[in-house]
């Protein structure tokens, strides 16, 4: 069958599918839409800022949208987070202090947070360094958060408990939103004086509702990934309870300054833009994954979610057996990207990481994971993580041509690849 027919019929297949996601995207940017009048954005909040920044109206109401369309009570939004990783460095640093632990609930954290946490060997600048203990509880075998599990592992010192919406690199589902509503309440109840953090990488505005909507003390994210719209040049967010904001807020400046602070000499208008085009955008992605489940799984490939499962974040897990297959997968997203097509990705020692890691990201902005990109350690089963896609045509067209270019290098029938 040729590649334009696989096509067709997965997209036959994916058609309810589209249907809810489109529904969301459009419930999500009446949202989005109603707190930019509420607050009145007008040409004035793009304006750019020197020195202390004192006052900066752009960073205070987009700060204030933010908290808005998370439920939350405050915000820090800042072009000055370099990564979701410095976000989540920032929370964890600005909310535990020595002898204080840290307790991830989902399992192990995705691999650049290892450094930080200094949870293998000894990382100068770690929170271990910083004498913070570290307690692990798995996911249930279900792939759910383990309320009991996690209340036998609270100790007097746990002082943070940490819950990874998306699956990073690893087997596990990924968390719907609504799965934190029993942790927080338990934690509430019988230890209030923790703070419940959310890694909410790859999943703002898949859902209707965020964490923070549902109990979440803290939740944490990136402006290149789903709540920049493809648009913020950079950035990070962290939204959540004012008590915590605060601590945070002293970490990213210094203690009794806190979230006062802060200029950007270049236009905000980005970020407003692309927050404003963030529901839209994530639709798009989530529709390419859609579409590549559909895909792959006719081939006879593992993959996950399934076209028909519930999304909770943009990761499409496309499990190709073999390195050769991987490598091939991942060369022709590459190939189809409107930028850097003419680079030929392999797999390297990337800092952060535990394995080589192949990347493919022809983007616009530098690693951006809402723009269409694949990357995947150099690990058995060799699964390639596919997400981002700034809009449907791209992604169908970039797996129309990946599929090409695997079936070129003979990696479609015969999974090792020609050298």
């Amino acid at each position: 069958m040729r590649i334009n027919q696989q096509v067709t019929l997965a997209e036959a297949r994916c058609a309810k599918a589209f249907e809810r996601i489109d529904a969301i995207a459009l419930h999500n940017t009446e949202r989005v839409l109603q707190a930019f009048q509420v607050h009145e954005v007008a040409a004035r909040h793009f304006s750019p800022t020197t020195g202390y920044g004192y006052d900066d109206i752009g960073r205070d109401t987009l700060e204030a949208i933010f908290a808005d369309l998370f439920g939350a009570e405050a915000a820090i939004v800042r072009p000055q987070i370099a990564s979701g990783t410095h976000a989540l460095s920032l929370c964890l640093f600005g909310l535990l202090l020595p002898g204080d632990e840290l307790m991830c609930a989902s399992g192990a954290p995705y691999d650049t947070l290892d450094g930080v946490i200094g949870i293998s060997g000894c990382h100068t600048g770690s929170l271990r360094e910083m004498g913070v203990r570290y307690a692990q509880v798995e996911l249930s075998a279900e792939g759910r958060l383990d309320l009991p599990a996690i209340r036998a592992a609270l100790t007097p010192h746990t002082k943070v408990v940490a819950v990874q919406r998306s699956r990073g690199y690893a087997a596990r589902r990924s968390l719907e939103p609504r799965e934190l509503e029993p942790l927080a309440a338990m934690l509430r109840a019988e230890a209030p004086h923790v703070c419940l953090m959310v890694d909410n990488c790859y999943g703002e505005f898949v859902d209707v509702l965020e964490p923070t909507h549902y109990g979440a003390d803290v939740c944490v994210g990136s402006l290149i990934k789903n709540p920049g719209g493809g648009l913020a040049p950079t950035g990070g967010y962290v939204v959540g309870r004012n008590q915590w904001i605060e601590r945070i807020s002293y970490r990213l400046t210094a203690p009794s300054i806190g979230r006062e602070v802060g200029s950007y000499a270049a236009s905000y208008q980005p970020f407003y833009q692309g927050l404003f085009m963030a529901p839209h955008v994530v639709a798009q992605a989530l529709r390419t994954a859609t579409l590549a489940s559909a895909l792959f799984s006719a081939m006879g490939m593992k993959t996950t979610p399934d076209v028909d499962a519930p999304r909770t974040d943009l990761i499409q897990a496309l499990e190709l057996g073999t390195p050769e297959r991987l490598i091939a997968f991942c060369q022709g997203i590459q190939s189809a990207s409107p930028v850097d097509s003419m680079a030929l990705p392999e797999p390297w020692a990337m800092p952060g990481y535990q394995e080589p890691v192949i990347m493919a990201a022809g983007t616009f902005v530098s690693g951006a994971s809402i723009e269409l990109s694949a990357d995947a350690p150099m690990r058995p089963p060799y699964t390639a993580y596919l997400q981002g896609g700034l809009t449907y045509s791209h992604g169908k067209l970039a797996l129309m041509k990946t599929l090409e270019y695997m079936q070129k290098k003979g990696c479609l029938t015969d999974p090792a690849c020609e050298p």
